[in-house]
């Protein structure tokens, strides 16, 4: 049987710990292994500060220990690829799998996305997610610098992100729905090293309300039944951050697949699922623990019974060895690129030689060639922004720079990076250092624009193509952020489909006046011609309804 480019042995469906373990193990047993995340690598642990339960490593953050599990991974010969999963065809015993990059084929599929975090359904909690509640400490945490703050949850999260939250928060009260914490109690014993958290048993949330931002809640006392208002010292605005567990990511996968009532994956105790040559690991499987150690065991165990069937697979149809497809240079330099810019490089750049060599990848891939030019003012932001134009600058033959001259103008007030082809601007702009987590919207951006982009389904192009109006969208986003960067692209990539629409990023870090024009206490947060404010992530399809309305 032949094989292509696009036939895999495995392919994992989710970067973080999950799956980044089933691909080490994948690919150290020398099947060809695909990783497919639609975000960045590393999934949810990567917002959380300080991991200390990992057994052998006193200490790291979740983004670190990602980064070397991925550095791993990529050593044995796993490719990656940034794009969402849209469809399956499972019938067979070679799975079909549809991306927004085109079609993939894979004799084994581990399905490992995940879950997201939940939300309680209080009064007012959609009306004001983004002007008072949260659910990412990480990504809002600065916004509620020297206010209140009501932390909902009893479990290790809230007690960690509460502990997170000390150092912008004037004033924390956990609210704890028992008698008392579900997490170790060595972990809740922390709590007394932090004298601005305070914690409230047996109550929980059950309204919030306010003018333009939050400013009361209506808390209930479990015990006798009784509420009572909260609100912040001299009627201040204040913030609620709810966690409160997750739901697991799988609402989106064929009904072939069998979940619970709780929508988390029925496995064997192999983390096989109700189909043959599917696996699922992680946070999404049914289980009495969800920890990092658990979800890394899951990958493991998936990874290993899956080579089974592959193996079989093999002998079957008489595949050929797909590892001669892997990756094999440079792999000793791209460790030490990598380990080089985790201990904090001296010469201060963004990207480093593995980044430049990847990267450089994707542009190679382009039609068209692509400008990235600039508009600077002076500004300490806009030096920032020449210094990454340096750094970007000769990674491709695909990719040119281009500074505007004092002569010119243009209608956007703040220093800013245009996206243009051959046929002229692209309506993609970036009022920011591409830097953490944008670095891959920055990519995707320029990769739309070189064509042939990301692919996108009929339906949701049409849509997107029938604006008539013009129409502006404004993201405004923290480089934090793990929930931005898709929120980024799909607008970008809306912009890349019709002429009509206009995507700006803005790193609200060097914009806080739009930050109290539009009240934004959450990111992402998307403005859509100056009028409209949607917070939370969106995907194009979501967008493309927006657009629908507009």
């Amino acid at each position: 049987m032949e094989t292509d480019k696009n036939f895999f042995d495995v392919v994992i469906i989710g970067g973080g710990p999950a799956g980044l373990s089933a691909a080490i193990y994948a690919a150290r047993a020398r099947y060809r292994t695909l990783v497919v995340e639609k975000n960045r690598i590393g999934g949810q642990i990567t917002i959380t500060s300080e991991v200390v339960n990992y057994p052998g490593i006193e200490k790291i953050s979740g983004s670190d220990l990602t980064e070397r599990m991925r550095r791993q991974a990529e050593n044995f010969g796993t490719e990656f690829m940034i794009a969402e999963v849209t469809s399956f065809d499972l019938s067979q015993d070679i799975k079909k799998i549809k991306t927004t990059k085109g079609e993939i084929s894979a004799l084994g599929i581990i399905i490992a996305t995940g879950a997201n975090p939940r939300k309680i359904g209080f009064s007012g909690e959609a009306d004001f997610q983004g002007r008072g509640v949260a659910y990412c400490a990480t990504c809002d945490g600065e916004f509620f610098t020297g206010k209140e703050v009501l932390v909902v949850g009893g479990g290790f999260a809230a007690v960690e992100e509460s502990m997170f939250l000390s150092k912008y928060a004037s004033k924390i009260t956990i609210l704890v729905r028992k008698d008392r914490f579900s997490c170790a109690q060595s972990v809740v014993d922390k709590l007394n090293d932090f004298p601005n958290i305070s914690v409230k048993f047996n109550t929980e949330i059950q309204e919030v309300s306010g003018d333009q931002m939050l400013n009361k809640a209506l808390l209930k006392n479990n015990l006798t039944g009784e509420t009572s208002y909260y609100t912040a010292a001299g009627n201040e605005n204040f913030g609620v951050f709810v966690f409160a567990g997750y739901v697991p990511n799988t609402s989106w996968l064929p009904e072939i697949i069998s979940r619970n009532e709780g929508g988390y994956i029925n496995t064997d105790e192999n983390q096989k699922t109700s189909v043959d040559g599917v696996y699922a690991a992680g946070d999404l499987c049914i289980k009495n623990l969800r920890q990092l150690v658990t979800a890394v065991s899951d990958g493991a165990i998936a990874a290993t019974s899956l080579e089974k069937d592959v193996h079989n697979l093999h002998k079957k149809y008489q595949i050929e060895d797909l590892t001669k497809y892997s990756p094999k240079t440079q792999k000793q330099d791209v460790s030490e690129s990598s380990d080089h810019e985790d201990n904090g490089s001296d010469s201060g750049k963004l990207l480093n030689d593995a980044m430049i060599q990847q990267i450089a990848g994707v542009f190679g891939k382009m039609t068209d060639q692509v400008t990235v030019k600039l508009w600077e003012n002076g500004s300490r932001l806009s030096g920032m922004m020449h210094s990454f134009m340096e750094e970007i600058d000769g990674i491709s033959p695909n990719l040119k720079t281009e500074y505007a001259d004092d002569a010119e103008t243009i209608s956007l007030e703040r220093p800013v990076m245009e996206l243009k082809n051959s046929g002229g601007p692209s309506g993609i702009y970036f009022h920011a250092v591409p830097g953490g987590h944008e670095l891959n919207s920055f990519v995707i951006g320029v990769y739309n624009t070189g064509g042939p982009g990301q692919a996108t389904d009929d339906e949701t192009r049409n849509k997107i193509a029938s604006v008539a109006k013009d129409v502006n969208i404004k993201v405004l986003v923290s480089l934090s952020c793990t929930m931005c960067p898709e929120t980024v692209m799909s607008a970008q990539r809306a912009a890349s489909i019709n002429p009509k629409i206009t995507a700006e990023m803005f790193d609200l870090a060097h914009f806080p006046e739009l930050k109290e024009k539009y009240n934004v206490m959450s990111v992402p947060c998307m403005v859509i011609n100056d009028t409209k404010v949607v917070f939370g992530k969106k995907n194009l399809q979501e967008i493309a309804s927006l657009l629908e309305k507009v």
